[in-house]
C-alpha cells in the first residue's frame, strides 16, 4: 500500500510503493515523461505554460492519456476495456478518499503489468491526487472523461449532431475547464467559451482522423448528416472520398469553424503565458481545419498535420494577436 500524507507540503517527502520509494517530484516527472512520449498536434504542458502549471497539466494529461489507451487497446475485448476503465476510476476515488493508494495489481492484476509499470501508475495517482488537492479541481470532470472513454468502447456511431456534442462535452470540455482551474480561473463564462474551443479541437481531430477511425470501427460523422448528403460508408471502406462525403464533411467542418469562432474569446480573457498557450492552440486547430478545407477533406490522400512552417506561422500570429 502507498500511504499518502495529504497535509504535507514538503516536496521532498517520500512515499512507500511496495519496496520502491517515490517522492512527489519524481511522481510528477513520471507524468511529464508520459506527456512527452505522446505526439499531439497541440502542445501538452509546453514551455509556453507558466512553470507552476506544467506539472499539474502533465498529471491531468497522464491520467487521461492512460485511460484513453485502455479504451483503445486493440488486443482487448470490450468487456476487458471497460473493466480496466472501471479499475482506473476506482484508483481515482481511492487515492482521494482514503489517503491510501493500492497498487493497481492488487485491484486488477491486468493493470499492474510489470513492476515498473505498476510503479508508474502509482506515481501518476500520487501526483494527480496532489494536483486535485492544491488546485481545487472538481473530481466530476475526471469522471466525465472516464464516462466518455467508456462510451468510446461501446458506441461506434452517432445518430445526430446533438449526440456527438454530448460526447464532446465529456471527452474534450473537461480538459479546458481543468486547465482554467489550474491557471486560477473559475468563471462560468470562461468555461462556456473554453467548451467551444475544446469541442472544436475534438471535432477537428475526428475529421482529420476519418480514415484511421473508420479502420478501427468508428465514424464520428453523424448518421443523419451522412444520410442528408447521400454519403455511403462503403465508400470509406474503399478509400473513396466521394462528392457526397466531401459535402458531408464541409457541412460538419462549417459547424466546427463556428465553434472555433465562439471559442476565440477565451484567448482574450486570460492573461500572460497562459493566454499565449491558448492562442497558439486556437490557431493550431484552425490551421488544421484550413488544411482540411483546402484539400476538400481528402484525408485519404494526406492526413493534415502541423509542420515546422505551420508552427512558425502560428507563433508569428500569436505574437501579433489583436493588432489587425
Amino acid at each position: 500500500m502507498l500511504q499518502v500524507d495529504y497535509d504535507s507540503q514538503i516536496e521532498g517527502r517520500c512515499y512507500l510503493v511496495s519496496t520502491t520509494r517515490i517522492d512527489l517530484a519524481s511522481a510528477y516527472d513520471v507524468c511529464a515523461s508520459m506527456a512527452r512520449d505522446h505526439y499531439e498536434n497541440f502542445p501538452v504542458a509546453s514551455w509556453l505554460l507558466p512553470r507552476p502549471m506544467r506539472r499539474h497539466v502533465a498529471a491531468i494529461y497522464a491520467f487521461a492519456r492512460t485511460a484513453d489507451d485502455f479504451a483503445d487497446e486493440g488486443t482487448a475485448g470490450s468487456d476487458e476495456r471497460i473493466r480496466r476503465l472501471d479499475a482506473w476510476g476506482y484508483c481515482l476515488e481511492n487515492c482521494l478518499s482514503s489517503g491510501e493508494l493500492a497498487g493497481l495489481a492488487a485491484i486488477d492484476p491486468s493493470l499492474g503489468g510489470t513492476v515498473g509499470k505498476s510503479v508508474d501508475h502509482q506515481a501518476l495517482f500520487l501526483a494527480l491526487a496532489h494536483t486535485i488537492r492544491v488546485c481545487g479541481l472538481p473530481v466530476v470532470l475526471f469522471q466525465d472523461l472516464l464516462s466518455a472513454f467508456r462510451q468510446d468502447v461501446l458506441v461506434h456511431n452517432y445518430q445526430n449532431w446533438g449526440q456527438l456534442l454530448d460526447y464532446c462535452r465529456r471527452s474534450a470540455n473537461p480538459v479546458g475547464r481543468l486547465m482554467l482551474r489550474v491557471a486560477g480561473y473559475a468563471d462560468p463564462q470562461l468555461d462556456r467559451t473554453a467548451d467551444c474551443l475544446c469541442t472544436a479541437l475534438q471535432l477537428i481531430n475526428f475529421w482529420q482522423d476519418l480514415e484511421r477511425d473508420y479502420a478501427s470501427g468508428r465514424v464520428y460523422v453523424p448518421l443523419d448528416d451522412q444520410a442528408a448528403c447521400g454519403a455511403e460508408a462503403a465508400d470509406l471502406a474503399a478509400g473513396r472520398l466521394t462528392p457526397a462525403w466531401r459535402q458531408t464533411l464541409r457541412l460538419v467542418g462549417g459547424r466546427t469553424r463556428d465553434l472555433f469562432n465562439e471559442g476565440r474569446s477565451v484567448c482574450d480573457q486570460v492573461h500572460g503565458r497562459f493566454a499565449m498557450e491558448l492562442r497558439m492552440t486556437w490557431l493550431g486547430g484552425l490551421r488544421i481545419l484550413d488544411q482540411l478545407e483546402q484539400s476538400e477533406f481528402d484525408v485519404f490522400g494526406k492526413r493534415p498535420t502541423l509542420t515546422l512552417g505551420d508552427g512558425l506561422l502560428i507563433l508569428w500570429k500569436t505574437l501579433i494577436w489583436g493588432r489587425g
